[in-house]
């Protein structure tokens, strides 16, 4: 019998959201709670008890739980991980602090590069050496190794990461060095670079298998709490994790390499985007996912978001490559923008208004919340311009405090020279100004136009500033989904099931023993295979895609390419070469004249669907009054308030179409409609905003 419920989690740095969707009834059940930083579980298993019981879901007939966290990549940017070792090949322990020697502001003479998450004195050296090839150059000096292990512990370390020389290669003096450390010192982690990020490059697969280190401990605490506090509540059902790459891990996978989970939230949302815009937009959308804390927005062309195999965390300016830790990990493409629902608004020191990338988060919160939050934010300024209302605010199940918000903005509004009003209005529109403005980096540097695209805004604050950002950038539509708030949460239950694994051969395509070729694509994926089955869908019914990260010879980095199905031989040749040169192309726009190529890494990503949610939200029955008032919202042009007509989001049906200027409310967010736009309810419950002409980028 298959289960009738599944369950969503994802913890956010404001919200935490909780959703039971019914496969039966194609009903959404619902709770959005504040984070509880001190102990992230207490929101989730708050929000899991309210629904069994307010909403009378039996916890026995959910039959799957998925999850995603930001808890890890704070952990990183915050550092607040374990106490972490390195044992490296002896003369190699400073990787992590040298990197590559290279300034990601070349005239900044006071940069700051980002601190090693292990401080020299826990970075200790081993005796050891491989070729590039894998073959053993020095051995293992095992005594060495179980010296620096003991010197690790009795400096209190609770996890070592172990990253030598070449090991991708050949992992065997790793899987010695592991044993070694789990045998003498059975309570610390071990993590080990050959199973963490096997490929090429040293420092970049010692800093991802430190993050590993940094936040393995952690990853095992929470998810074995979550878990029992998951089974306590009557769940019974296996706990599955969402991954950074879109995919599922089970919980042995997500404690065995937790550095994949580190944008699990992020990608979520872009799942429920490329989910939802297909009907509407023909999959071609901008994931535009506001929060409380940051705002998240990824291309989608064709129902895909782009896939990344390296991205940075904890970066000392956001916006800056390279002044981050280089992860090599799978990752859905994404850019984050310190602009968010808690985002605080002041004066700089000249007078100017801005407007984040500092937050005031879920504790103390905005001063709405009324939670001993002082500073105004972007929430105050939307409550104060009429766009939000107390009532309706998060289902009406906070208790706000009106007055507070209304002091925090008068305090603004005084030291700038303005009424409440129009400061609040000026937040609103530098906040939108910011993320259509990091929007538009994001996908120039990505070949794009963005007019092409429609916005697909979610999260608690993109239906309410998906319409100006989307005009900023000179769109003609916006789509937000129902139950826009918590759909992160529902991409969860969407998203598939998928592994990547990837392999190091560094060979010319002329030399290849295509034999051995073949056999490591195999390998891989029976290895990826192995987490789907763990997942507990059907490896037979999973996609296999290959990929391969190729260059000229003598280049210095490498293009990754979307190979054909294999099997391969000799006779594969021309048509791997074929695909490598239009990689290049689309990418460069020119190939240089004819030389060898050759094949670096080569790269599985197998992939399961899952039993997924419709979602549809097409109104509820029972709710039949569409206009349900109208409330005085502020309008920039007019300077002034206006009366604007408020509707029932559960009782709007498809087809139902009006005129802007509007606010549509539901439980967990509201969407507003400018004057000038034209809003519809779509076949699946979206509702489609479109603008009456297009802006200018």
């Amino acid at each position: 019998m298959t289960a009738r419920y599944s369950l969503g989690i994802d913890i956010g740095g404001t919200f935490t959201d909780v959703v039971v969707y019914d496969h039966a009834d194609d009903r959404l059940f619902s709770r959005k709670l504040l984070t509880t930083h001190d102990d992230p579980a207490r929101a989730v298993l708050d929000g899991i008890r309210q629904v069994i019981a307010e909403d009378a879901v039996p916890a026995g007939e959910i039959g799957r739980v998925v999850h995603a966290t930001t808890l890890f990549t704070n952990a990183l940017i915050e550092r607040k991980g374990a106490r972490t070792g390195l044992i490296a090949t002896a003369g190699f322990r400073d990787i992590v602090e040298i990197g590559r020697e290279r300034k990601y502001e070349l005239y900044d003479i006071h940069i700051q590069k980002p601190k090693p998450l292990a401080p020299r004195e826990r970075r200790l050296e081993a005796v050891e050496r491989l070729r590039f090839d894998g073959t053993v150059l020095q051995p293992l000096d095992e005594a060495g190794v179980a010296a620096a292990a003991q010197a690790l512990a009795d400096d209190g370390v609770e996890s070592i990461a172990v990253a030598f020389l070449h090991s991708y290669a050949n992992p065997d003096h790793e899987r010695r060095a592991g044993a070694i450390v789990e045998a003498n010192h059975p309570g610390i982690a071990v993590s080990l670079s050959a199973d963490v990020a096997p490929e090429i490059r040293e420092y970049e697969r010692t800093s991802t298998v430190l993050a590993n280190a940094y936040i393995k401990p952690l990853a095992r605490d929470y998810l074995d709490g979550i878990q029992a506090g998951i089974l306590n509540a009557g769940v019974e059902a296996p706990l599955l994790l969402m991954l950074s790459s879109g995919g599922l891990a089970d919980l042995v996978e997500a404690k065995r390499a937790p550095v994949a989970l580190l944008e699990s939230g992020p990608a979520a949302g872009a799942l429920a985007a490329a989910y939802f815009g297909t009907a509407e937009a023909d999959g071609d959308v901008l994931a535009f996912d506001m929060g409380g804390t940051t705002a998240k927005l990824a291309v989608v062309d064709g129902g895909k978001p782009e896939v990344a195999y390296h991205f940075e965390a904890a970066r000392e300016k956001r916006f800056a490559e390279g002044s981050g830790l280089p992860i090599r990990t799978s990752t859905i493409e994404l850019i984050e923008i310190g602009a968010g629902g808690g985002s605080i608004a002041r004066l700089d020191e000249i007078g100017l208004l801005k407007v984040g990338p500092d937050s005031s988060g879920s504790d103390p919160g905005p001063a709405v919340y009324g939670l001993g939050g002082e500073l105004p934010t972007v929430t105050d300024a939307n409550f104060a311009l009429g766009l939000l209302a107390p009532e309706s605010f998060a289902g009406g199940a906070m208790r706000l405090d009106m007055a507070a918000s209304a002091a925090s903005l008068e305090r603004l509004a005084k030291a700038a020279g303005l009424t409440p009003p129009e400061i609040a209005a000026g937040i609103r529109d530098l906040v939108n100004e910011t993320m259509a403005s990091a929007a538009r980096v994001h996908i120039a540097e990505r070949g794009k136009d963005p007019r092409r695209y429609s916005l697909l805004a979610t999260g608690g604050g993109g239906p309410l500033h998906g319409a100006e950002v989307a005009r900023k950038l000179g769109l003609k539509r916006m789509i937000s989904p129902a139950s826009a708030g918590v759909a992160s949460a529902i991409g969860l239950l969407i998203a598939p099931a998928r592994a990547d694994r990837v392999a190091t051969i560094a060979k010319r395509m002329d030399q290849l023993d295509w034999q051995a070729f073949e056999a490591t694509f195999a390998a891989l994926t029976e290895s990826a295979n192995r987490v789907i089955a763990a997942a507990g869908l059907d490896p037979a019914a999973s996609t296999v895609d290959r990929r391969a990260d190729v260059r000229y010879v003598g280049q210095a980095f490498e293009v990754i390419v979307d190979l054909p199905p294999g099997p391969y031989d000799a006779q594969s040749a021309p048509a791997l070469v074929k695909a490598f040169e239009a990689a290049y192309l689309a990418k460069f726009t020119r190939t240089p004249p004819a030389g060898p190529v050759e094949i670096i890494n080569v790269r599985v990503a197998v992939s399961a669907p899952s039993r997924a949610a419709k979602a549809s939200g097409a109104g509820e029955s029972g709710r039949t009054e569409k206009q349900i008032g109208v409330r005085p919202v502020w309008s920039p042009a007019d300077k002034d308030f206006q009366a604007t007509p408020i509707y029932d989001r559960y009782a709007l049906r498809p087809g139902d179409a009006f005129d802007g200027p509007a606010l549509i409310e539901e439980r967990e967010s509201t969407l507003a409609v400018p004057v000038g736009a034209r809003f519809r309810v779509a076949k699946q419950g979206e509702i489609v905003v479109d603008f009456e002409q297009r802006t200018a980028p």
